[in-house]
């Protein structure tokens, strides 16, 4: 005999929170017998359609809410029926199987950790520290936001949806207190967890399938040749401002990153085939090779601490955070008003130093370390100088041209 099987959506109103809503609750009916749980979703009851099971109105929240509700109904429907295949299916077992109780079913944090753990075998072959330890930060959010939204330890993959999703956006921005694009890129390395459990079999719905959030453009500086000639030439009374500078403007002749620069020895310092000196490293972020002619302005520094530091370091570098503390004071010594960060070396090695002033981008791209020349076209930045001196070159190239231009008086 073939069984009932229904799905109703219905606001709980004896349980109004304080924001006013009311949260509504599911109800699934097979042959007769209900099992009820919260959907975690909320409405106002004027904004509720009890015919349809539906909220209505055209603000964004009604619209999110009602894409939760169509995921968890499509979500019951799925697991309905490939219950069906293989045991009769109650009500409860269907609401247990739903919401990850059955024995059988993977949590979210602890597929993230199995996850992690793999990425840490991985560490020095295929994947970076740094990726590591971006996977193990997004957990580490992920769980603290279960804890202050569901005051759980873990939670179930059949129970994220698209409002978990914007949820968590929004405990990221907020409590987290991080930018734009900082929350879309923990987003993204969440999204990379459910698509494993997606392709594995243990969800079969996506919670990311109506959810959009993409990253803002950002202008990323630079100094300016002008900028860079008044950091060069200030003197420094304290060392350690003095430090800061050269190994911060040895970056802005390399474009090394500061842990690439952190990871420099002696024996990155090779003379090449053309007799010249050059650092033959590895990216630590990507492992890609990154080999880049010394100029005169890195050598001079690399000669003014040979010999003076343990372990065949170069530079006495310190920690990224102190860096940049350092760089604020010596912005402000040098009246130099931008946001001045260990980063921004490697940005105006791509920009002014060589783009500004002719290097091919193919050849900026290779000394980057870039696995791909998109990423390099970021900093492909046209500047005024660039344009002064291009033009400068079209109108010499011109010259004589306007005299056989009439121009009736």
């Amino acid at each position: 005999m073939k069984s009932t099987f229904k799905v109703l959506f219905y606001v709980k109103k004896d349980k109004q929170k304080a924001n006013g809503n009311y949260p509504i609750m599911c109800r699934i009916t097979i042959d007769g017998e209900q099992a009820r749980f919260n959907t975690k979703a909320e409405v106002k009851e004027k904004n509720w359609d009890s015919k349809t099971g539906r909220a209505f109105g055209r603000s964004a929240d009604i619209t999110k809410t009602n894409y939760v509700l169509d995921d968890i109904r499509a979500c019951l429907h799925d697991i309905y029926h490939n219950m069906q295949r293989q045991e009769q299916v109650t009500a409860e077992k269907l609401k247990s199987e739903f919401l990850g109780h059955s024995e059988k079913h993977e949590t979210l944090l602890n597929l993230f950790q199995k996850h992690n753990d793999d990425v840490k075998l991985l560490v020095g072959i295929s994947k970076s520290r740094a990726t590591y330890l971006k996977y193990e930060v997004t957990r580490k959010h992920l769980s603290n936001f279960i804890k202050s939204k569901y005051n759980m330890t873990d939670i179930a993959l059949r129970s994220i949806n698209n409002m978990f999703i914007t949820d968590f956006e929004t405990y990221l921005m907020t409590t987290g207190k991080c930018c734009h694009n900082t929350t879309v890129k923990f987003i993204q390395f969440f999204k990379r967890i459910i698509i494993i459990a997606r392709n594995n079999g243990l969800i079969q719905h996506d919670p990311f399938a109506n959810y959009k959030c993409k990253l803002e453009k950002v202008d990323r500086g630079y100094l300016t040749q002008e900028e860079i000639e008044i950091i060069m030439s200030k003197h420094f009374s304290i060392k350690r401002l003095e430090q800061v500078r050269d190994i911060f403007i040895f970056s802005c002749f390399t474009g090394l990153s500061y842990i690439d620069v952190k990871n420099l020895r002696v024996r990155h310092i090779r003379t090449s085939f053309d007799g010249n000196l050059w650092i033959m490293t590895k990216r630590q972020k990507t492992n890609v090779c990154s080999n880049i002619p010394l100029l005169d302005v890195p050598k001079q520094i690399l000669k003014k601490y040979e010999g003076t530091l343990p372990n065949e370091m170069i530079l006495p570098i310190s920690s990224n955070q102190k860096m940049n503390a350092y760089l604020k004071e010596i912005a402000d010594v040098c009246g130099i008003d931008k946001n001045l960060t260990f980063h921004l070396a490697r940005h105006t090695f791509a920009t002014t130093v060589t783009l500004a002033k002719g290097v091919p981008i193919e050849t900026v791209s290779k000394m980057l370390g870039h696995t791909n020349l998109k990423t390099t076209q970021i900093y492909a930045r046209i500047t005024d100088n660039k344009i002064s001196n291009d033009m400068a070159v079209l109108a010499e190239k011109l010259k004589g041209i306007e005299t056989k231009l009439v121009i009736n008086q």
